[in-house]
């Protein structure tokens, strides 16, 4: 046996190792965090240089175009409205192919109503994108506006109460 030597104890080599671990995992997300600082920069630097390219490639080809500009006629434009107003139509199929599926989807969600991330859903766009939902509450605001949807409860979308009646009396089980 020697005398005046340690041996430390199981539990001190764990808890050694534990402790350097924990500060290389430190020292990585610092490090994950820089190299995250620089790809976002990096990104953006390369975003306005396909903008700038872009920008530069449109101008060459307007030189390259002929100086002289052809005026064609055009038809008189009124006010166009992307969705009309409901007591001017006599059914979803004056509206676009996107608001006749958000019409659809209004029908199916019945009188619980349809929510703007479902409608997100509906058009194909990401319903994790916050900006994406809102454009599609937007667009069921817009057919709340125009009489085509009412507004139940806030968040909630659905058919104006005689279309529902309608639709359930249409259905076996369904209206009075």
């Amino acid at each position: 046996m020697l005398w005046g030597w340690r041996v430390p104890s199981v539990r001190a080599v764990l808890e050694a190792r534990q402790k350097a671990a924990a500060v290389r995992v430190e020292e990585l997300e610092a490090e994950l965090e820089r190299v995250r600082a620089a790809l976002t920069e990096a990104e953006e630097v390369l975003r306005r240089r396909v903008i700038g390219l872009e920008q530069y490639l449109e101008a060459l080809a307007e030189e390259d175009a002929p100086a002289v500009a052809v005026v064609l006629p055009r038809k008189p434009v009124g006010p166009r409205r992307a969705v009309p107003h409901r007591k001017d139509s006599a059914g979803t199929e004056v509206l676009s192919v996107d608001y006749q599926a958000l019409m659809a989807a209004a029908l199916e969600a019945g009188p619980n109503g349809l929510g703007a991330r479902r409608v997100a859903v509906v058009l194909g766009w990401d319903s994790a994108s916050a900006s994406r939902v809102e454009g599609a509450r937007a667009r069921l605001k817009r057919l709340v506006e125009r009489g085509w949807l009412v507004e139940a409860k806030p968040g909630r979308f659905r058919l104006p109460a005689p279309e529902q009646d309608a639709v359930g009396a249409g259905r076996p089980g369904g209206g009075s």
